[in-house]
């Protein structure tokens, strides 16, 4: 098995003490219970279809950062990334923010603690970022019309998806109503992304308030 070193030194270029903070903290996060089984390199391993979708440049913001996956990751083999990690749990986003410093990305990676619905609707959040990602964040429905609210018009939406791929789970009406549309379903061995981008801005309405996308999906 490959080590984290070796599957960000190329060709991402990330230097090996880099790479070797981000190993030990995500196998921290496992520790913690916020990680899925399986050694730190299995979930690097799984994030890096999505990493090797993401831009160089601009401004990305992860749905659900959880236990760091793909958020650390991504902003780790991205130095040219503004980086903001959002989730509703505060010992998940304590982690988080001390995982930042153990990394040493603090002058571009920030952590948001709260719902994603409510932040959606912050000035310096709503439709401010080139590129949304998302695993494991919730059902496609309520997933969709969180990330609607962040990225910006032309922006990109990533999610990660089981490896059946199944059409369904993206439905062009109900999408098109959240501005989205999905130009892009990739897969490799280890993982399937489907890409989104957002045609149109989506209403004040979009999200709707906390916790009624996931106990009330569109489809």
């Amino acid at each position: 098995m490959n080590t984290v070193d070796e599957l960000l030194g190329h060709p991402f270029g990330v230097p090996e003490p880099r790479a070797a903070a981000l190993q030990a903290a995500l196998e921290q996060s496992r520790e913690l219970g916020f990680l899925g089984p399986g050694p730190a390199v299995f979930h690097v391993e799984h994030a890096l279809l999505m990493v090797s979708m993401t831009p160089e440049e601009g401004r990305l913001l992860d749905l659900g950062s959880g236990g760091g996956v793909p958020g650390l990751v991504v902003a780790t083999a991205r130095p040219g990334l503004q980086v903001v990690l959002v989730d509703a749990m505060a010992k998940r986003c304590d982690f988080l923010v001390s995982a930042v410093h153990q990394i040493g990305l603090e002058d571009r990676v920030t952590v948001e603690h709260g719902r994603a619905e409510v932040l959606a609707r912050r000035d310096d959040l709503r439709a401010g970022f080139d590129m949304v990602v998302a695993r494991s964040f919730g059902p496609p429905a309520a997933t969709a019309e969180c990330a609607a609210g962040f990225v910006r018009q032309g922006g990109r939406v990533l999610v990660s998806e089981p490896p059946v791929d199944d059409p369904g789970r993206w439905p062009p009406g109900p999408l098109a109503e959240l501005g989205l549309e999905v130009v892009a379903r990739r897969s490799d061995e280890r993982a399937s992304v489907v890409e989104m981008v957002l045609r149109e801005l989506s209403g004040p309405e979009v999200p709707r308030r906390d916790g009624v996308p996931a106990r009330k999906p569109r489809w």
